[in-house]
Order: C-alpha cells, then sequence, then structure tokens
C-alpha cells in the first residue's frame, strides 16, 4: 500500500511539476510578448514626440516670419504715411507756385496792356 501512495504522491508532484513548468513557459512567453509591445509603444512615443518638436520649431519660424512680415509691414506703413506728407507738401507747393504764376501772368498782361497803352499814347505824341 505504501508503494501506491508513493507512486500517486510521485505522480501528483509530476503532475504539479509539469503544471509548474507549463505556467512558467506561458509566463515566459506572455512577458516576451510584452516587451515586445513595450519596445513598440516606446518607439510609437518617440516618433509622436519627434513629430512634436518638429511641429514646434516648425510653429516657432513661422511665428517668427509672421513677425518679420509684421514688422516689416509696420515699416512700410511709417514710409507710405511719410510719402503721403511729402506728396501733399509737394501739391501745395504746386498749388501755390501755380497760383503765383497765374499772378505773375495777369501782371504782366497788365504790363504788356500799360506799355501798348503808353506805346500808342507816344506815337501820338510824337506825331502832334
Amino acid at each position: 500500500m505504501e508503494e501506491a501512495i508513493k507512486n500517486r504522491v510521485i505522480l501528483i508532484l509530476a503532475i504539479l511539476t509539469a503544471i509548474f513548468f507549463i505556467g512558467t513557459v506561458g509566463s515566459c512567453s506572455n512577458v516576451g510578448r510584452l516587451k515586445i509591445y513595450r519596445d513598440k509603444e516606446m518607439a510609437q512615443r518617440l516618433e509622436a514626440e519627434e513629430k512634436i518638436n518638429k511641429f514646434m520649431q516648425d510653429k516657432s519660424v513661422a511665428e517668427e516670419k509672421l513677425n518679420a512680415a509684421i514688422q516689416e509691414l509696420a515699416e512700410e506703413k511709417v514710409a507710405h504715411q511719410a510719402s503721403k506728407k511729402a506728396l501733399l507738401q509737394e501739391q501745395l507747393v504746386n498749388q501755390s507756385l501755380k497760383e503765383e504764376l497765374q499772378k505773375l501772368t495777369k501782371l504782366k498782361e497788365a504790363l504788356e496792356e500799360d506799355l501798348k497803352e503808353a506805346l500808342v499814347s507816344g506815337k501820338g505824341k510824337l506825331k502832334k
């Protein structure tokens, strides 16, 4: 009977050993798969971080270009305002010069009339 009990105990221990062995092998394979998934996830995270960093750099460059364009536009606006003022001043000068020219033209015409009258009256006095 003792041999039968020993055989049963040995059989139970062998079955338990086989179960533990299968559990250990399954656990090791799960760890291997989980490591592969973890590595893939880490690679995806790194790739996403690189994309975010590249996007942030592109955004910074775009913002710098935008700020430079805004500054250039502001400078152009100031230059445009100065040009408008200069043009307005030139137009005012031209208008005043035209008025002066008209005055001088009227004065010249008046002087020519006076000269004609003086010549006509001078010829009349010479004939007498």
